[in-house]
Order: structure tokens, then sequence, then C-alpha cells
């Protein structure tokens, strides 16, 4: 095995996804309370005890509001940037890594991990690439607008975990206020379905063994817009998977 990734559940209510390779088991985010993470994680018949280091995107709670308790609980290292440190307290940590969304590459085991900085209302935001065996696998949600650096580290993945956040006609007609349709819709929010099939043009994606459609608002996007938006790039078949709220993935293998 050179590399394999699940979902644990993506949504406004909770976000985290585990990233594998032979030697080294990452946790990226954790939206969940400790008890649903455990739960989450025996559905896909992983020990949380096997858990090397946890992630973190950045200070939104659907993405940190578990990680200082599963940190504590698992006694694990937690990697973020120094501003997501600054923003958010997730209280004492068995150990911390603080690094800059510009900063390179670091490894965790035998896991190249690369910080992808983004445009999103965070105090300083990233995403990642995960590499290992010769293959690389893009995690991409929470940003508003597509930019070089985000276009240029996900150019030519093997898989893609991309979000598809909102529907531009379904939030304009939809339940939030002006303010909230603003920010979410805006530079600093998230990916419309438009946007994400944007960013797929503009990337090198013959190499897409897995394209997951990410992050969808329950309220503002379904899986049937998603995919017709993605699949007029190109004809991804059985490739493309939905994620949703209440439950994870499968592990998809690269």
């Amino acid at each position: 095995m050179s590399l394999r990734f699940a979902s644990l559940g993506s949504g406004s209510r909770g976000n985290a996804t585990l990233i594998q390779s032979a030697d080294t088991l990452v946790l990226v985010d954790c939206g969940f309370p400790a008890r649903e993470l455990v739960r989450r994680c025996e559905l896909l018949g992983v020990d949380p005890a096997a858990i090397n280091a946890i992630l973190v995107t950045h200070e939104h709670g659907d993405h940190i509001r578990g990680v200082g308790a599963v940190a504590r609980k698992l006694k694990r290292p937690v990697w973020m940037t120094h501003g997501t440190a600054r923003a958010y307290d997730c209280g004492v940590l068995p150990e911390q890594h603080l690094f800059g969304s510009h900063d390179g590459p670091f490894r965790i085991g035998d896991l190249q991990v690369t910080p992808v900085p983004v445009p999103h209302d965070a105090r300083e935001p990233c995403q990642f690439t995960f590499a290992c065996g010769g293959v690389r696998f893009g995690l991409a949600t929470d940003f508003g607008s597509l930019t070089p650096a985000v276009i240029a580290a996900l150019d030519g993945v093997d898989a893609l975990l991309l979000e598809c956040n909102h529907d531009q006609v379904m939030l304009a007609n939809g339940p939030y206020t002006p303010s909230l349709q603003a920010r979410v819709g805006g530079n600093y929010g998230h990916l419309s379905n438009g946007q994400a099939a944007r960013l797929l043009e503009h990337i090198d994606h013959q190499r897409l063994r897995h394209l997951v459609a990410a992050h969808l608002s329950e309220k503002n996007n379904t899986p049937a817009l998603a995919r017709e938006a993605l699949s007029a790039v190109a004809d991804f078949g059985g490739r493309l998977r939905m994620l949703a709220q209440e439950q994870g993935s499968e592990w998809l293998r690269l």
C-alpha cells in the first residue's frame, strides 16, 4: 500500500479525514467530539490509537473543536499554522508543531506533507497535499477563490478531495441572510460547484484515480448539482464520489 484516504464526514457540522501510508496514519481536522471520532473510525475498521499525528487546516469549529480532546486522549502531536494556534486555544496538547502556510514540505513518518495557503476567512488557513510512494493526494476545501498557489499545488495529483460547497442559484435563493450569503459566496468563503469545476479545468486531472466532492452544503447544494458541474469538465465515471455529513467514505486506495 502506498497511500489511501477516507473521509469520516464532511460538512458544516464536522469534518475529519484520514490519510494512511504503509507506516503512517494521520488525521486531518477533527470537528467531532472524541467519542464520535472513535465511533466513526471504528466503522472504517480503524483503531484510533493507530493515528500518529493530527493536522489542522484552520480554526473554525467544524474543523478544530475536537482536536484538543482527541490529541490528549490519544497522546498524539498536533500540527497547525502559527496563525491557527494564535486564533484558537486547544488547551494543553501532548506535543505541538507550528509551521507557516507558505513553508515548504515537512515529513510525518513516511508521508511528505506540503501546506497549501488558501484564501479563507480564518487567521492562517491552509490545505495540504500528501505524497508517498510516487503518488499524491490533494485536500482542497474551505477557500473562496482560486489562486496560482492552489492550482500549482493540485496540478497532476492522483486523488483529490475537493470542496463543492454550494450552487450559486440555491445560495442566492436559500435561507441564509444576505450577510451570510456574501460570506459563503465571497472570495474568502467557500467554493461553489462552478468554481470547483474551474479548478479542475486549470489543473492536469488526467492522473486522477479518485475525485471526491466534499463539504456540500445541506441547504445550498445537492449531490446531483455538484456531480453535474464536475462531470461537465470530464467524464470521471466511477472515479467521482460525493461525501455526506452523516457518514464518511470507504477507504480509497492509490
